[in-house]
């Protein structure tokens, strides 16, 4: 079989027609990647933290309407240390999105530090009953990444087969109709091979986040659905403000990073466009990692 591309290469990046929810979008890695996947053409829905003003329209909301005109920008809020709270996200996201999800970005994360021998079962899967919040480490970063993935690939495997080749896909698809390009795609950690310090709960939740990600992909990537993970190294956001207010931490990761920097949100566009696209077709339970060659040091 000829395996020359029928199609200009570029056009396998192209997510015109392709709609994506998206968690964690609101800041960081996540609000990166949300607009990298507008500018490559996708419709987004975003499941975000309840607002303290309801009234008020999300700035992430507003940038990518600004940078992307022509996207569609659909929010859903949830909470996601909330199990009945997750369960409700797919199906209000599928009703916005005119009953197709397309792509799955799980980026939504929280990190909780005390040493393993004091930390607390409150901050690893319970409510912080002293403040009414869920910090709830493992439910907020694997129990809802498992259930959205479920839903998401219920949904995508309900949806006619994918062509096998990228260049094939839609080359004979009948007018009016799209080819699903059927993309789940998490955000693990340098945690998910390491055991880190005084973050337990994290590295517990990641490690199963690369586990998770392999058993899907084992699943559902002979029926068109793709399971992968994007794994950051250590990258300049709120949740690693800890290690960078600690001049010796700092120093000592820094040196490590044979890129001679820590990593920026815009340094993960690239990699879930390419994750999310046809150009990534043949990528299976793969865990990218973009950490400036930290792993390989």
């Amino acid at each position: 079989m000829d395996s020359t591309p029928s199609r200009p290469i570029l056009d396998l990046f192209s997510l015109k027609g392709q709609n994506a929810l998206i968690t964690g979008a609101s800041r960081g890695i996540g609000a990166a990647c949300a607009l990298a996947l507008a500018q490559a053409g996708a419709d987004l829905c975003l499941i975000l933290r309840p607002p303290v003003d309801p009234q008020l329209t999300p700035e992430i909301v507003n940038t990518i309407r600004t940078a992307c005109p022509n996207a569609r920008v659909e929010v859903v809020h949830a909470d996601l240390s909330d199990t009945a709270s997750v369960k409700r996200v797919f199906p209000l996201a599928l009703e916005k999105m005119n009953g197709e999800i397309d792509i799955f970005v799980n980026c939504a994360g929280i990190q909780r530090r005390a040493p393993a021998e004091l930390f607390s079962e409150d901050d690893w899967d319970e409510f912080f009953p002293t403040l009414a919040l869920r910090w709830r480490v493992l439910t907020t970063n694997l129990k809802s990444a498992f259930l959205l993935s479920q839903a998401a690939g219920a949904h995508m495997l309900s949806r006619p087969a994918n062509p096998p080749h990228a260049a094939d896909s839609n080359s004979n698809a009948p007018t009016g109709s799209k080819t699903s390009v059927k993309s789940i795609i998490h955000f693990a950690s340098l945690l998910s091979f390491q055991g880190g310090l005084t973050v337990p709960a994290y590295a517990a939740a990641k490690g199963g986040i690369a586990q998770l990600v392999k058993a899907l992909s084992n699943e559902w990537s002979g029926k068109g659905v793709r399971v992968n993970a994007v794994v950051p190294g250590y990258v300049r956001t709120d949740m690693n403000s800890a290690l960078l207010a600690n001049p010796t931490r700092l120093r000592q990761i820094s040196e490590r990073i044979p890129a001679g920097r820590w990593g920026d949100p815009a340094d993960f566009a690239g990699v879930v466009v390419f994750l999310a696209s046809r150009a990534s077709l043949y990528v299976c339970g793969e865990l990218v990692v973009v950490d400036g060659g930290w792993m390989g040091r």
